[in-house]
């Protein structure tokens, strides 16, 4: 197999046009590549500078989750700590757990995120909703998002070889209306429910509302541990101070 490095986005749109399959840290393709075969050529987005990048705003498809701090949001920081062990955090990257990943441990931060992919083809790079990203398989250049007011993420313990564990992230946005918005992301399984409702960010007031509104939602569907689990950890983002 011939791994190519490119170090810029036209190098890498060379290499897929040449017919080299993404890869980023291999952990979960390697299994299968010795099993069924390696293919002819790979890429890694490595040493391009945009899939690097971990700023306010902004993180790279080439960073190991190990490398995620606190220059991004508390909820997808979180997310990227409780991914495996030490050592596949090493390894692992933020494109290669969101779209090469069925376990998909980052998507309900960066779904709370509001977050748009920045997406790599063969003649092109464009923007687009996370929910394409994932189903499309695209090639994942970046994350984008707006700053939230405030953000969590809970990860409950899971039985060894059994489901992923519930997780669950919120984030509250400030709108110009002068409104917040609570938007909310379950990862039950292997599904993923997302929705957002109005709220009040700092002090607690209107946690109750807040999460009534949020019964009537698609995640009003979720198992009664499952919903226990979201109004309280809504409950203490909601009571947490921002700064606006």
């Amino acid at each position: 197999m011939l791994l190519r490095l490119p170090e810029s986005v036209s190098e890498a749109q060379e290499c897929i046009a040449e017919g080299a399959v993404p890869v980023g840290g291999a952990t979960l393709i390697w299994a299968g590549w010795q099993r069924d075969g390696f293919p002819e050529r790979a890429m890694s987005l490595r040493n391009v500078p945009e899939a690097n990048v971990i700023a306010s705003g902004a993180l790279g498809a080439a960073v190991v989750l190990s490398r995620i701090d606190e220059r991004v949001p508390e909820v997808l920081h979180h997310a990227a700590a409780g991914v495996g062990t030490g050592a596949v955090r090493r390894t692992a990257t933020v494109g290669g757990n969101l779209v090469g990943s069925t376990l998909r441990c980052l998507l309900p931060a960066a779904l709370v995120l509001n977050a748009r992919g920045i997406v790599l083809d063969r003649d092109r790079v464009f923007e687009t909703d996370l929910a394409e990203v994932v189903a499309k398989h695209h090639l994942l250049l970046s994350l984008h998002w707006r700053e939230p007011l405030v953000s969590g993420y809970r990860k409950l313990s899971g039985e060894a070889g059994g489901a992923p564990p519930l997780a669950v992230a919120a984030a509250v946005h400030a709108h110009d209306d002068g409104l917040d918005r609570l938007h909310v992301a379950v990862r039950d399984g292997y599904e993923v429910l997302t929705d957002d409702v109005p709220c009040h960010a700092g002090g607690g007031a209107g946690a109750d509302r807040a999460i009534n509104a949020l019964g009537d939602t698609s995640l009003g569907t979720l198992h009664t541990a499952a919903w226990d689990a979201v109004r309280e950890h809504v409950i203490q983002l909601l009571a947490r101070p921002v700064s606006r």
